[in-house]
């Protein structure tokens, strides 16, 4: 039986972004499925990685869609969900930087919560029309983050019963997304499900993220740049930990329930970016070390000083865990990016982006 239980046709909203990518290709190696990857294929969409796995499958029993769709063409959506007539919807498909959120909120409010309106309202008419033994066997996953829930001081940690206090445009419109979601299920009984994830990280993230930013930056002998004094800290979770806790949800997860996933894997910033630095220095040996790159920049207006999440919930509910410890996942992250720089300028170039510092806010 599948990872994802008796649930045949898959729709993924933002199956071209990084996470989504990583659930589309962790699919494609499934037999027997109709998977549908809903992308608006913004900025930091890239099918590159889907492509290569569908050409390196010897057999591919999937029938594989990709569909270009904004979900804030109300009219668009409710034809996409019309077509695909899934049985299980893992909805992604968010902007997700902090930083452009701060200089310009409107896209986020348009894909994280006008699209997430309408992609509700499609699947409520979608489902309405079910019979009852393909209404149970239904579910929209809601994947969002741990930013919803504000900032921690210097103990404690989020769960299913934090509060919660967004504190920037980008985890404002998460969070109005998320209470969306509930609604939905409260309201009209949509079997729906939420989950919290922390920082996310691993090959194929566009290299705006802090991860790749640092290594393309160190690897181009550029300023690498650490907001503030550096001592913000975050809990980072390696993607594919994150698309396997996502499976677990979507199979034995329980409509109404949310999932809080995390790496507990707690860093201070500046001593993420000396870690990758050392591994770099190690892995491209030079005269110099790549810690003498680092700047301290002026820091992001409203920086939440620190995230952690308890996953005990999930790891008790769903037996999951994460397989790869930190290191494990940052060497091979950082493996990946020195052997890829080829598609990073790709991406960057098709993107406009050049790597500058965005979300500085003067006010």
């Amino acid at each position: 039986m599948s990872f994802l239980g008796d649930k045949k046709r898959i729709l993924v909203t933002g199956g071209s972004g990084f996470i989504g990518g990583e659930v589309i290709r962790k699919l494609l190696s499934e037999k027997d499925l109709c998977l549908y990857n809903l992308d608006k294929y913004s900025y930091a969409s890239d099918n590159t990685s889907i492509n290569q796995k569908l050409s390196a499958l010897e057999e591919n029993n999937n029938k594989y869609t990709f569909m270009k769709v904004d979900l804030a063409d109300k009219t668009a959506t409710a034809e996409a969900i019309d077509f695909t007539k899934p049985d299980l919807i893992l909805h992604l498909a968010a902007e997700s930087h902090v930083d452009r959120s701060i200089d310009n909120s409107d896209p986020f409010i348009r894909s994280n919560i006008m699209g997430t309106y309408n992609i509700l309202e499609s699947v409520r008419g979608f489902w309405g029309g079910l019979n009852i033994e393909k209404k149970e066997n239904f579910k929209f996953i809601h994947i969002s983050t741990d930013e919803v829930f504000g900032s921690l001081g210097e103990e404690g940690s989020f769960d299913e019963g934090t509060a919660y206090s967004p504190r920037s445009p980008y985890s404002a419109s998460k969070a109005s997304s998320d209470h969306l979601v509930s609604a939905w299920q409260h309201t009209y009984n949509l079997p729906t499900l939420i989950t919290n994830c922390s920082n996310n990280f691993g090959p194929w993230q566009f290299p705006e993220k802090l991860i790749p930013l640092v290594i393309n930056k160190a690897i181009r002998k550029e300023q690498i740049p650490i907001y503030g004094d550096g001592m913000n800290i975050r809990d980072w979770l390696y993607v594919e930990d994150h698309v396997n806790a996502i499976f677990r949800v979507a199979n034995l997860g329980i409509p109404g329930e949310r999932y809080c996933i995390g790496g507990n894997n707690e860093k201070r910033n500046i001593d993420l970016v000396k870690e990758i630095c050392q591994i770099l220095d190690k892995k491209i040996p030079s005269n110099y070390k790549f810690e003498t790159l680092i700047e301290f920049v002026k820091d992001r207006p409203g920086h939440d000083a620190r995230y952690a999440i308890n996953s005990k919930n999930i790891k008790e509910k769903l037996d999951w865990s994460p397989k790869f410890s930190f290191g494990e996942g940052l060497s091979k992250t950082i493996d990946w990016y020195l052997e890829n720089q080829n598609w990073c300028k790709n991406i960057l170039k098709k993107s406009n982006y050049n790597s500058e510092r965005i979300g500085i806010c003067d006010t």
